[in-house]
């Protein structure tokens, strides 16, 4: 009997090392996956993304791609906490249902110098834009241009006629819609 426990115990023995040294591969993974959106030379870049939909408009289809690059050509943006990121550059692609092209053009956070102030601009990045609903003007869009990973954020409204004219207006912040609490 005294024989035979040792090679009960060694199964057991060579499942937990086998259990263990899985778990560190795939922890390795997870941090290999969070380091991709950092460069060797240290510049945070956000992630490549690309959203494609149809909305209805007077009876119209319109197929819109929205696509969100980092782009090295941009001026990078320093952090008060020393970090560097890449600035995006947002692609907007509008074509209605009959193959005609409404827009095809790019935005940078310099796209939108006449509603956010200078000194907002110099340290922020244009963080997104997405598609938001159809009104009787045109299809609108909300983007924003942020300090970024913080909550500071200067949002947008871009309204595009089926012409393909393009209006930009500050949007009225969350905080803006609520009234106060009054206790």
């Amino acid at each position: 009997m005294k024989r035979i426990i040792p090679y009960l115990f060694l199964p057991i023995f060579l499942l937990c090392i086998s259990a263990c040294h899985n778990k560190t591969k795939n922890q390795e993974k997870k941090q290999t996956v969070v380091k991709d959106t950092v460069d060797s030379i240290g510049i945070q870049r956000m992630q490549e993304s690309t959203s494609k939909q149809v909305v209805k408009m007077n009876g119209v289809s319109y197929n819109i791609e929205l696509h969100r690059a980092a782009k090295d050509s941009l001026t990078r943006i320093k952090t008060e906490a020393g970090e560097w990121f890449a600035d995006n550059v947002i692609h907007l692609k509008i074509v209605s249902g009959k193959d005609k092209k409404v827009i095809d053009k790019s935005f940078t956070k310099k796209s939108f110098s006449s509603i956010v102030p200078a000194d907002f601009l110099s340290h922020s990045i244009l963080e997104g834009m997405v598609f938001d609903k159809v009104t009787n003007a045109g299809l609108c869009f909300a983007a924003s241009v942020c300090y970024p990973q913080t909550d500071l954020y200067f949002p947008i409204k871009i309204t595009i006629t089926t012409g393909g004219s393009i209006s930009m207006t500050k949007e009225e912040m969350m905080e803006d819609n609520y009234p106060e609490d009054k206790d």
